[in-house]
């Protein structure tokens, strides 16, 4: 044992008086129901992970009998760590957990200096990487962000959405997120080269967003950050489609983040204008963001919204979303706080959302991913929770130090790491694990013109500690932290006090830098947290509308009688027209004397909901209007039919147009029986990749009368599904009574990611009458 480590542990010793005692004398740091770390090992059931040494982990967990990929038992050090930060700390469990985290780091750096996604998955993906960089690696790796964010750039200078549902970009709409891991690289380097690369980049990115993702609330369009799998988040009946026309409050916060960003990218170059433009589109949508999602019965924010043409407010908790809110003040302060005492936590951790869906699998549902509990207690470490920084820590060193490696994701009901898909050496959940150490206990915040040094100690991992050899700027820094709090009483740089509120200049970061900091060792003023446990909503009920006689005044009314299947454990249901709650019951059926579009949600004893059901519309028949596109080898317009409403799910008799991006502007001319507002969509069939991943979804630019008025998304149905059609989405419009033309065409801003294929089959245009333009 080295002289440094003997002093820190007497140090300890005399602070340990205040410190929870667990059996046999070792420090409780954390205990939830469902783990306990002390002293130097985290014990779960029968189980326990312990520090042999700071190079060595060692753990007794066994995971599901037979599952493809076991868990290592040991953990045990293999590359040169000696280039990068040393922590010395008295809990060897700490410090081998960050150890660990460096060392996998290492194993992810690439031959050609980019950093893989982890052990099981090769590559750069735009979203992992970026999240990355931000926690940890543009700070330990910055000449591997650098080259690794290059590569998600296209040929037209823009950012790659490399992953997603239905075919990624603008199904999938987080590109974004790389514009902040862009400029974090910068508050790490200062490299003002770097800056006058990236920047028009991300202006590009901005501007063909604005043509596109953009929604009439003033909201970006597209499914929830890193959540890319359609049926593990959203109700099984809303297709892709519906997914890109939904709003993510995740994905919103971490665009307005991205444009302010952005901002002070233009600020730092001198661009006046531009930083003052993209400031006030940051404010916007974050006012947006606010008026849009925030619950005040729950005190956070929702999901997503959701539906067809009248959509609703999905009231589950999304932590990564959450905690972006936090980190970058897209929340207002009053509202950071109230997030942070109310979000749900399990034993566990917090979970990817809250209440998670009973009738799917453990991947993105019922699962804690350790990246995002690490955004979480860094979010959780600046709202001044000292409870919930400590059981976030707790969330991510526990599977860390059982499972010997820094894992993907898990399952929250036992805390396994059997789930739908998993890997070991993860870049983001190892990036979480460092930057848990060097952002919270050391407090290290890169600013653009220094460091700003603010650590956040909970009293139970009091003591002293230091970080040694960070490299920042071409100098080294040393940094000690005494004791704990949420304060700083003292600090010192080469032995000379200075400002500890202050920025430290990065002019004065030269050479070898020791920095000391003393914090105030005050009790830290106490926050709630809710532990909500892993609760599971009601099953979706399924809906239909029929036509009742008795309740009908003319027998040749639409549908008036709306019924759903009877969902266990409910204790009522909400009948919604329009979007808007209209009845409560605890029957199984209502009378839909109106018409309008129909839903029904199931509300357990405790108060969760479930997912509304599938829209049902009974609007009359002679509302609707469906234009058939007869096939042509020379795609030319297509010829206007009507068909009854009931066609609209039969085949497409051979007729359809194919469009790519060379074809000629699809057209039809439609007659209008009286002014109002129109929902207008195509029916289509896209076989070129699978529903859950890829980047082929089909974009074209709907035209009204030879203007813009939309754009039109077709995601993928399945590989090689080309017979099975369904709908895009739907463009709201004012139309005028008489004859209007619509056309289908392509436009520079409808690229997508795959560039070199866009490419569907549509067969039918449809008009339908829109009652709900307040909600759209």
């Amino acid at each position: 044992m080295n002289n440094k480590r003997i002093s820190l542990l007497m140090t300890a010793m005399a602070g340990g008086a205040a410190a929870m005692m667990a059996a046999g004398g070792e420090r409780t740091i954390v205990e939830t129901d469902a783990y306990r770390w002390a002293g130097d090992t985290i014990y779960q059931n029968e189980f326990k992970a312990w520090a042999e040494s700071p190079e060595e982990i060692r753990s007794t967990y066994k995971g599901r009998p037979g599952y493809f990929m076991p868990v290592e038992q040991t953990w045990k050090r293999k590359n040169d760590l000696t280039k990068y930060p040393v922590l010395t700390t008295e809990n060897m469990l700490h410090q081998a957990i960050f150890n660990m985290g460096l060392d996998e780091m290492v194993n992810a750096v690439e031959p050609d200096t980019t950093l893989r996604t982890g052990k099981e998955w090769a590559g750069v993906w735009t979203r992992d990487v970026s999240y990355s960089i931000i926690l940890s690696m543009a700070a330990l790796q910055p000449e591997a962000s650098m080259i690794s964010l290059m590569k998600k750039v296209n040929k037209s200078g823009q950012i790659i959405q490399d992953t997603g549902s239905g075919g990624a970009w603008p199904i999938s709409t987080d590109r974004m997120v790389w514009v902040l891991a862009a400029y974090e690289i910068y508050k790490v380097t200062g490299d003002r080269k770097w800056l006058e690369t990236v920047y028009p980049i991300a202006v590009r990115s901005l501007e063909k967003d604005e043509k596109t993702v953009m929604s009439p609330h003033g909201l970006v369009k597209g499914e929830t950050s890193f959540i890319d799998w359609r049926e593990q988040s959203y109700p099984r009946w809303m297709q892709t489609a519906d997914i890109s026309q939904s709003e993510a409050m995740g994905t919103n916060v971490m665009y307005a983040a991205a444009i302010e960003a952005t901002s002070k990218m233009a600020s730092a170059l001198g661009k006046k204008k531009e930083a003052e433009k993209f400031a006030a589109k940051a404010k916007a949508l974050a006012a947006a963001i606010d008026k849009k999602f925030w619950m005040d019965d729950k005190g956070y924010y929702g999901m997503y919204t959701y539906g067809r043409d009248n959509k609703i407010l999905n009231p589950r908790h999304e932590t990564l979303g959450a905690a972006l809110a936090i980190l970058y003040d897209i929340a207002p302060l009053e509202h950071q706080k109230s997030i942070s005492e109310n979000a749900p936590q399990t034993p566990y951790g917090p979970a990817i959302f809250w209440p998670q869906i009973p009738d799917m699998p453990n991947y993105h549902n019922n699962a804690l991913w350790p990246f995002v509990g690490s955004y979480w207690t860094i979010a959780q470490a600046k709202a001044g929770n000292e409870e919930g920084t400590l059981e976030g820590i707790g969330a991510v060193f526990r599977p860390a130090a059982l499972f010997a490696t820094n894992k993907e994701n898990f399952n929250l009901d036992n805390g396994d790491y059997f789930t739908e898909l998993n890997s070991s050496n993860m870049l983001w959940s190892l990036s979480g694990n460092l930057g848990i150490t060097m952002r919270i206990l050391f407090g290290i915040n890169f600013e653009e013109n220094g460091l700003r040094i603010a650590p956040f100690v909970p009293e139970t991992l009091g003591g002293t500690r230091s970080l040694d050899n960070v490299s920042y700027r071409g100098a080294k820094l040393d940094i000690t932290v005494n004791g704990f709090g949420s304060r700083v009483k003292k600090m010192t740089l080469n032995g000379k006090e200075i400002d500890p509120l202050a920025v430290i200049p990065a002019s004065k970061l030269k050479g070898e830098c020791k920095i000391v900091v003393d914090m105030d060792n005050e009790p830290i003023a106490k926050m709630a947290v809710n532990h909500a446990g892993n609760r599971k909503a009601p099953l979706t009920p399924i809906a239909w509308l029929t036509f009742n006689a008795d309740i009908a005044k003319d027998k040749s009314a639409f549908p008036n009688y709306l019924q759903w299947n009877p969902i266990e454990y409910i204790s009522k249901y909400l009948v919604l027209r329009d979007g808007k709650v209209v009845a409560e019951t605890r029957e199984t059926s209502y009378p839909a004397l109106e018409e309008g579009e129909w839903q029904v949600i199931g509300v357990a004893g405790d108060g969760t909901q479930s997912f509304a059901s599938e829209p049902r519309s009974n609007r009359k028949k002679e509302d609707i209007y469906f234009a058939d596109s007869s096939y042509t080898t020379t795609l030319s317009s297509p010829e206007l039919s009507y068909r009854p409403q009931e066609d609209l799910s039969g085949a497409s008799k051979g007729k359809f147009v194919e469009i790519d991006m060379n074809s000629a502007p699809v057209e039809a001319v439609v007659e209008i029986p009286e002014d109002g507002v129109y929902s207008i969509s195509v029916r289509y069939a896209n076989g070129n990749g699978p529903v859950n991943t890829e980047n082929k979804a089909a974009i074209r630019t709907l035209t009204l009368d030879g203007s813009k008025a939309g754009t039109v998304v077709m995601p993928h149905r399945g590989v090689a599904n080309w017979n099975d059609w369904g709908m895009s989405n739907s463009v709201v419009l004012p139309l005028g009574k008489g004859s209007h033309t619509l056309g289908i065409i392509y436009l520079p801003e409808d690229e997508n990611m795959n560039i070199q294929t866009n490419h569907a089959i549509i067969d039918k245009i449809v008009v339908e009458k829109f009652g709900g333009i307040e909600n759209n």
